[in-house]
């Protein structure tokens, strides 16, 4: 005996739109990650107006590629597009957001994270299907790149400023001159 079950179209309709937003956040995602490891960002930080070719010569990649990455970089609204011109522009707000590297908003870095989920995937399923979990050094590296990098930002631009006034004396014991132990793990940059 077979039930019919009555499907609501329109909530049908609404949630595959947002499954739908959630796949493409997932390529922007990828677009982001390229455009950052490749330097694409950096390239038209502070640049003002460029061609697509003058964004490939600038970072040393192939324009047909770089022209592509641009358009679905204008079409998510990463970059600014003057179809008279034909000139791609990074606005300085979303050049500290994408492009620059110590910039406590720069969140072109924490893609890095998501990547890692991808990566460990098989991780994850033994760890749902046994239990056993997953170690933090056993993920894959793009998750250390970018949680040292993301909160790497966001520390930096705290510590002076908040943290350590909030320490009871320790900005005193500095400026007398006090020793600060650190390691090389703590100091080594990700290889990413």
């Amino acid at each position: 005996m077979t039930t019919s079950i009555e499907i609501d179209t329109a909530k049908l309709e609404a949630f595959a739109g947002q499954v739908f937003g959630d796949l493409a956040a997932c390529y922007g995602g990828v677009m982001t990650s390229i455009g950052d490891r490749l330097g694409l960002y950096a390239c038209l930080a502070g640049a003002g107006p460029l061609t697509a070719a003058e964004v490939a010569e600038r970072s040393g990649c192939h324009e047909r590629y770089v022209r592509e990455w641009l358009n679905s970089q204008v079409a998510a609204g990463y970059i600014d597009y003057d179809a008279d011109a034909v000139k791609y522009e990074l606005s300085a707000e979303h050049a500290a957001v994408l492009a620059d590297p110590d910039s406590p908003a720069n969140l072109s870095v924490a893609f890095n994270v998501a990547a890692s989920l991808w990566a460990d995937e098989e991780l994850a399923i033994t760890a749902f299907r046994t239990g056993s979990g997953v170690a933090w050094g056993d993920h894959h590296e793009r998750l250390f790149c970018g949680v040292a990098a993301f909160f790497g930002n966001a520390y930096r631009a705290q510590l002076v400023s908040q943290w350590l006034p909030a320490l009871d004396g320790v900005i005193e014991k500095l400026e007398a001159g006090a020793t600060v132990a650190t390691s090389a793990a703590a100091t080594a940059t990700p290889p990413c």
